[in-house]
């Protein structure tokens, strides 16, 4: 069941151009439920029952713990719930959820004081003809932990003299230096595996 706000939300977003596919990827909704709102009239009224309790209701908060936690599996939680005592079924479970799922799935920040990481990256940006020969393009790329604010280098080179210049030039960029760097598994930084692997 749609509620009234997601009914005009559905209905902007096919204004706005996107595709029922589109749409129903975005809301977590079934196309046939998509194709139900566009093509009805008005939006659905509801007679809401004042003081009405839910079995789910007394277990909300122990939900919502969980769902903070990582869990996200409807089936694990209604488990969990049973335990408890919970006698309701899973769909109350599901539709409490979904809304509460997608904010948990969306991008965790990992916030730092200003000055104090950058992130450093390199990425492939496919290839060109220089100078008669096919060359790969790679791009250094260092990002401020705190205002996210990015520097940008295209190369020729991904070596450690071009991962040198980067830092030198984002730093000029930057007008300072960060305290740390954060770097993901980039050969320039990184020493060789021991036996176990670790790097």
């Amino acid at each position: 069941m749609v509620k009234g706000d997601e009914y005009f939300m559905i209905r902007q977003m096919r204004r706005d151009g996107l595709s029922i596919s589109e749409i129903a990827r975005r809301t977590g909704r079934d196309r046939k439920t998509i194709r139900k709102v566009l093509g009805a009239d008005s939006a659905p009224v509801f007679n809401s029952r004042v003081g009405a309790t839910s079995k789910l209701d007394p277990f909300k908060p122990y939900i919502e713990t969980r769902i903070e936690a990582g869990v996200l599996n409807a089936v694990k939680i209604l488990r969990e719930l049973r335990s408890q005592g919970y006698e309701g079924g899973i769909t109350i479970l599901k539709d409490f959820m979904h809304p509460r799922r997608q904010r948990s799935k969306a991008t965790v920040r990992y916030e730092t004081p200003p000055g104090y990481q950058a992130q450093v990256d390199w990425a492939t940006c496919g290839k060109i003809i220089h100078r008669g020969v096919v060359r790969t393009v790679y791009c250094f790329v260092m990002t401020l932990g705190y205002s996210r604010m990015m520097y940008a280098e295209f190369t020729l080179r991904s070596d450690t003299r071009a991962f040198i210049r980067g830092h030198i030039n984002a730093f000029d960029f930057f007008g300072g230096i960060t305290k740390t760097n954060l770097y993901d598994n980039t050969k320039c930084v990184r020493l060789a595996a021991d036996e176990t692997g670790v790097k």
